[in-house]
């Protein structure tokens, strides 16, 4: 058998071999034993429970008050998946077009398509309802770290350690609601060493006041995703209303900017980071470049790029494949660069001395070596041990986005012999935690044997040959990354060929030729079922009983991990206080910044871009998508100044959840809205690096033109310019 590797089986691996010649040649070029930490590379994601005053003056001496911390806590909002802001004393909030886009599909009424439109509502009284749609306010902090780790503190080994933990959480969360009528949260920080009640107001009378055309917000598609220069207008506006059906008054808000924000000017991003791996140790960031991203990686590139082969191989369905890649191309981007960054051995040195910098102030201080000084060989130990354990869990779980339909199917067929060879009291059970499941998550189990008619749709009607036979090779080769060549479930496939050849040769002989061949199968009694001479059933009927002991012994694994993660959270914050910022959690942060340019493909990016670049785009292109425009823009709006800036980008430290973030300055003046990254950012999953690291923000000025001089929204305008209706 051919190794996986070989390029000429697949060129689709292209992104692995790109990524190890970088490997290479970086570590031609640097000396990683030179290679020095720096004081921010743990990020800039300040919590408002340590508000960094000294930071601040110290950097750019700005004397920032608690008044002022606690005026832009309030201004700031939560909703789903992203950050909002108060932008006027009547209830007005701020977002990003992206963020929003199913509030356009709830309120849309028949006939309407406000995605071309755009939608403003002329008065009040128009602005609609949005319905199920919340947005929380964090109105209280509360220090519990004692508490929890009192709890902590009593188990008798990790498994009840972590149990007591996370009973103790639910108790408080439990109390603070009772007490404080308030939605609450208790929240970890420094890997689960200090822990905080965050209690929030939340709202649910929210109604869509402005938003403009998808084209218009997305400007550049997919194609300017994650790039900058950029000229998108992502903004949204929304209102709160109170129960007496008003807008309500709010007290807290960034009042609009009327200059914006100048080059190397100090501005602030206020949002909520979702989540990064910045204080992992050396050893788990390994795992995560060997194991974890390596899986991610691969099957997401080579799928991305198998549909891009096909367009050309099957021109009938190239529309089709364009819009499978469109789908997951966002997330692609993300996994094939954060890859690329965990193979940077640079990236890797500036953590190994971070790593050595903490190890030796545990291990030349006695009392605290007693303590601390095993953390980073059990972590070590775990993801050895990990790596004997997840490889096999990736090679016996079919992926629903990537993987082919062939493996699908038979996965599901082998889930539903076993399911229903369970007692009676079993399947009582199991259906009873799927109903819990169900309430809590608003889904069902992962395979579907549980579910009256899950068997519907594993064979579509437009089922695609070409298409799964590429993926069918992908996952022959995928299956073979993580259990070797040799390994008895591998060999069940291959015999002797290629994994192209496999793939065909398996197909040929394949009992899923039909949808109703696939439902005649699952009326079969399990023992036939499981005595089907065909590899794919068998290979899932021999690893299905090893799933189930597999994942026990990976929480076994990480409940002791998790401990020792938590001791390592112990030991930053004893040493660096918090001058180093604890990982994205979901909880708001604020991240200073300067609006700065950066060097990119051999020249240099502008601080800001204008309409004039918009038009220029526009016209460079043809006018052809993604770089069209919407009508009311095609002809440029005489009023229309092109000299406005649109979008701009600064230092600010964001990663996603911070979409919808405002972007003010010191005078808690909105003077932009993040809604991006650059292509480079993406390694601030692991490393802040202000050298490459770029916020893309729309700015304050080109939002008030283009509703001013292009949508002629008056109102809105006026509202944002004095922070309250007339």
């Amino acid at each position: 058998m051919k190794n996986f590797l070989d390029v000429k089986r697949y060129l689709t691996l292209s992104l692995l071999l790109i990524v190890v010649f970088a490997f290479q040649f970086n570590a031609q070029t640097i000396n990683q034993d030179t290679v020095k930490s720096q004081k921010l590379d743990t990020g800039k994601m300040w919590t408002f429970e340590f508000p960094p005053f000294d930071y601040l003056e110290k950097t750019y001496g700005f004397k920032a008050t608690q008044e002022w911390f606690d005026n832009v806590r309030l201004s700031a909002l939560r909703i789903p998946g992203c950050t909002a802001s108060f932008v006027s004393e009547d209830g007005l909030i701020m977002t990003n077009n992206h963020c929003s886009r199913g509030t356009r599909r709830q309120v849309q009424k028949e006939g309407e398509d406000l995605a071309s439109t755009a939608f403003f509502a002329p008065t009040l009284a128009d602005e609609r309802k949005v319905p199920n749609y919340t947005a929380e306010q964090l109105v209280m902090l509360k220090d519990v770290t004692k508490e929890v780790l009192a709890a902590l503190e009593n188990g008798k080994d990790e498994k009840e350690k972590i149990a007591l933990r996370d009973a103790k959480m639910k108790e408080l969360k439990d109390q603070y609601e009772k007490e404080t009528k308030l939605k609450c949260d208790v929240v970890s920080y420094y890997n689960g060493s200090l822990f905080f009640v965050q209690g929030f107001k939340t709202y649910t009378d929210i109604r869509l006041v402005f938003q403009p055309e998808e084209q218009i917000a997305s400007y550049g598609g997919d194609p300017d995703n994650f790039t900058y220069p950029r000229y998108d207008l992502d903004y949204t506006f929304l209102r709160i209303y109170g129960d007496d059906d008003k807008p309500i008054k709010s007290e807290h808000y960034f009042k609009w900017s009327a200059n914006g924000a100048s080059d190397g000017e100090l501005v602030f991003t206020v949002g909520n980071p979702g989540s990064t791996n910045r204080l992992r140790t050396v050893a788990q960031l390994e795992y995560l470049r060997d194991i974890t991203y390596r899986n991610s990686a691969f099957e997401s590139d080579n799928v991305y790029n198998r549909l891009d082969q096909l367009k050309s191989v099957n021109p009938k369905n190239a529309a089709a494949y364009e819009a499978m890649r469109l789908a997951f191309s966002n997330g692609w981007k993300n996994t094939v660069n954060t890859y690329k960054a965990l193979n940077d051995p640079y990236l890797i040195a500036r953590k190994k001395d971070f790593e050595k910098k903490l190890q030796k102030v545990v291990f030349s201080n006695p009392e605290l070596n007693k303590q601390y000084g095993h953390v980073w060989k059990t972590i070590e130990t775990t993801r050895e041990e990990l790596r004997k354990v997840e490889p096999q869990l990736a090679a016996f779980s079919p992926n629903r986005q990537y993987s082919s339909r062939y493996m699908m199917i038979a996965n599901e067929l082998v889930a539903y012999v076993k399911y229903q060879m369970l007692p009676e009291e079993k399947k009582k059970e199991l259906a009873e935690e799927q109903n819990q499941r169900a309430a809590r998550f608003g889904g069902g189990r992962r395979g579907g044997a549980m579910t009256p008619g899950f068997n519907d749709n594993l064979y579509p009607d437009n089922f695609d040959n070409l298409l799964e036979e590429a993926k069918l090779e992908i996952d022959l080769d995928f299956i073979t990354m993580n259990l070797g060549k040799n390994d008895a479930n591998v060999t069940r496939f291959y015999q002797a060929k290629a994994g192209k050849d496999a793939a065909k040769e398996l197909i040929a002989k394949s009992l899923f030729t039909s949808k109703a061949a696939v439902q005649e199968l699952f009326k079969k009694t399990p023992e036939e079922i499981l005595s089907l001479n065909y590899p794919f059933v068998q290979y899932y009927a021999k690893v299905y009983d090893k799933i189930e002991p597999l994942r026990a012994q990976q929480r076994e694994i990480m409940d002791t991990e998790n401990i020792a993660f938590g001791l390592l959270g112990q030991i930053l914050y004893k040493t660096y206080g918090t001058s180093v910022t604890p990982d994205a959690n979901r909880t708001l942060r604020l991240s200073d910044g300067v609006l700065k340019g950066n060097e990119y493909n051999g020249t240099i990016a502008p601080i800001k871009t204008t309409f004039f670049g918009l038009y220029d785009r526009f016209y460079g292109f043809e006018g052809k998508y993604p770089f069209n425009l919407p009508e009311r823009w095609k002809n440029i709006p005489k009023d229309l100044d092109l000299k406005t800036p649109v979008d701009f980008i600064a230092t600010n430290d964001i990663v996603g959840g911070n979409s919808g973030s405002a972007v003010i300055n010191k005078n808690a003046e909105v003077i932009g809205l993040a809604f991006d990254g650059n292509i480079e950012s993406l390694q601030g999953n692991f490393i802040y690096l202000p050298s490459y690291n770029r916020t893309v923000g729309v700015d304050s000025k080109g939002m008030y033109e283009a509703i001013k001089n292009v949508y002629k929204f008056d109102r809105l305008a006026d509202e944002l310019k004095d922070g309250k209706m007339k």
